[in-house]
């Protein structure tokens, strides 16, 4: 299971980002007022957010939230890690953002605009990938 679930792990990295840079590239372009400020925060997101993701989704590979012995994949384990991703990928922008556009009021606003957008992407994500058995040896109950 170990070494196919590294594939899913990617997978699900690079799926991630797609729609996360969309979201931020826009959400930047709009309160920032320049669509050369969103891409640039998008895009430099890119990196730092697929290292984050994949150490965050190997992280919660490894917790065991069952007494049998089994990994729990349910509605509240997809909650509590979007809430955890969230937190993660929030700092990351803002601190990004605030480099990028040289000021810490608009990686505020970026930040927490975001929060909103990106729990309901990355729950709809979450719910989606886990109907999808690409990775997996057998489907954990």
């Amino acid at each position: 299971m170990k070494d196919v679930s590294h594939k899913r792990h990617i997978a699900k990295t690079i799926t991630w980002r797609i729609v996360g840079t969309i979201d931020t590239i826009i959400l930047s372009w709009i309160i920032s007022g320049n669509p050369f400020t969103g891409l640039k925060i998008g895009f430099a997101e890119v990196i730092t957010k697929m290292l984050l993701y994949y150490l965050h989704e190997r992280a919660w590979f490894k917790i065991n939230l069952s007494k049998d012995g089994r990994i729990l994949e349910s509605r509240k384990r997809h909650i509590a890690k979007t809430i955890t991703w969230r937190f993660i990928g929030t700092l990351d922008t803002m601190i990004l953002a605030w480099i990028i556009s040289g000021d810490p009021l608009t990686g505020l606003k970026i930040g927490f605009a975001e929060v909103i957008t990106k729990m309901i992407l990355y729950y709809l994500h979450e719910r989606t990938w886990y109907k999808i058995n690409y990775g997996l040896n057998e489907r954990r109950k």
